[in-house]
């Protein structure tokens, strides 16, 4: 397919697509889909290897918040029946952190509900990142607190934090729909503070709420121009209680998709399969291995994860292996500042910042080099692979050889709509819901249960 050619080629460049070829990876037909992984794993090994890095939430103070987010089971207004608790101690976080890196996690993400921090909440958070520094060498440290204020970045960096998360979640057009109680230029800013202080930088998207595909694709050329180190791509949970709980608009082949564009946007980017990915990518997450290196490690914040043994399980089986704390994640020209990025390149490997976390320079930490192993396979186009990177997604899947689907697949969702009502596209029917394999969190942080890390 003369589109794949052209997007391997581009991707290994760190060339961004034009916004119609993004847009006709979303509308590739599931006949095409693994050729779509393929192609996408070709960039992803290129600047990746086989590693996949590990992370771990930690849930600081969970429910109660006062924003009108409408994905959100901790919402204004919410009725989810999900844990409602206030700030954790820096002891209490460091032990649930302490879980996840036993469970092999590289990074630990400390989460907490609100519009946004106090300055007291900063140094409470301060405290927490230094404790679980002294007693976990080499772990990376991402607080995302929400908005934050000028020069709070800079205090969670004297702490220790190595980045800082703030998604945009949806496109620019759209953000109105989802959420009043502040905007997409908040957040924007709120991101740009990150960088500006030196903190790695995660922000990325949530699929699912009813977006069409012009809104996703400007979404995630959105993220490249601000050139997140990490983006997460989550997929919507519908919680009862939400205003979404009835958007079931994803199947197993559109994630694929989304996470395939996503790749071929910001190429060298740490792109993380985020929350949802137990209930809409199911039994085919381990394709989707082959388009992003990073994932979440056992529960989220709200909702229960699969358990971490199945996920190191999973990662094994599909030809992975999971990122050490002795190995930098980014790529070098992005360890090292963005230099040699293509004229024009711009974002998702332009990034002008400083070294490596925990190297004292502020980018993506101990995420370091990108290693003799990081899978370069030469710059040939798509249809001159060697046969191991043709057929990498035909080892989770039967019938990658000759481009087939995997059975009878749905194929992707319609561009809105609620599940099971949406008209049939191109690519298949809309999505059945799956309530069934929504399930609130009722262990780990803010409870007396063990994690399933």
């Amino acid at each position: 397919m003369d589109l794949l050619n052209t997007l391997v080629d581009k991707g290994l460049r760190r060339e961004p697509p034009t916004r119609e070829e993004a847009l006709a990876v979303l509308a590739t037909s599931d006949d095409d889909l693994l050729d779509v992984v393929a192609a996408a794993g070709r960039v992803r090994r290129h600047w990746f290897g086989r590693r996949v890095k590990l992370n771990y939430l930690v849930n600081l103070k969970s429910g109660l918040c006062p924003e009108d987010c409408s994905y959100c089971s901790q919402r204004l207004g919410s009725r989810a029946g999900i844990l409602k608790y206030t700030w954790l101690k820096p002891g209490q976080a460091s032990d649930a952190a302490a879980a996840g890196v036993a469970g092999g996690a590289k990074r630990v993400c400390l989460v907490a509900s609100g519009r946004g921090p106090t300055d007291r909440d900063v140094e409470r958070v301060s405290e927490t990142i230094r404790a679980i520094k002294e007693g976990n060498e080499g772990v990376e440290v991402c607080a995302c607190l929400g908005l934050l204020s000028d020069g709070q970045a800079e205090r969670l960096r004297e702490a220790g934090a190595d980045a800082y998360n703030h998604n945009l979640n949806t496109s620019e057009a759209t953000y109105g729909d989802i959420t009043t109680t502040h905007t997409y230029a908040d957040r924007v800013d709120t991101v740009r503070k990150a960088h500006a202080a030196g903190l790695s930088a995660c922000s990325g998207l949530i699929a699912g709420m009813g977006e069409s595909d012009a809104d996703l694709v400007d979404v995630v050329f959105s993220l490249r121009e601000l050139d997140p180190d990490s983006v997460p791509v989550n997929f919507l949970i519908p919680f009862e209680g939400t205003p979404l709980a009835k958007e079931w608009n994803l199947t197993p082949q559109r994630c694929l998709r989304i996470l395939a564009m996503t790749r071929f946007v910001c190429p060298d980017v740490e792109v993380r399969i985020a929350g949802g990915r137990e209930v809409h990518l199911r039994t085919m997450q381990p394709l989707a291995l082959h388009l992003a290196n990073s994932v979440f490690l056992g529960d989220y914040l709200t909702s229960e994860g699969q358990a971490g043994r199945a996920d190191l399980e999973m990662i094994a089986d599909a030809g992975f292996e999971v990122e050490g704390t002795d190995r930098v994640t980014l790529p070098e020209h992005r360890v090292a500042g963005g230099h040699g990025a293509p004229e024009g390149a711009g974002g998702c490997g332009g990034h002008g910042g400083a070294g490596a976390c925990g190297s004292g320079g502020g980018g993506e930490g101990a995420c370091g080099p990108h290693g003799a192993d990081g899978g370069r396979e030469g710059h040939g186009i798509y249809g001159t692979a060697p046969s191991s990177a043709r057929s990498s997604a035909s080892a989770a899947a039967p019938g990658a050889a000759d481009g087939a689907a995997p059975g009878t697949s749905e194929g992707g969702a319609g561009e809105g709509g609620a599940a099971g009502s949406g008209p049939e596209t191109a690519a298949g029917p809309a999505a059945a819901p799956r309530p069934d394999l929504v399930a609130v969190r009722r262990r780990g942080a803010g409870t007396d249960l063990a994690p399933n890390a």
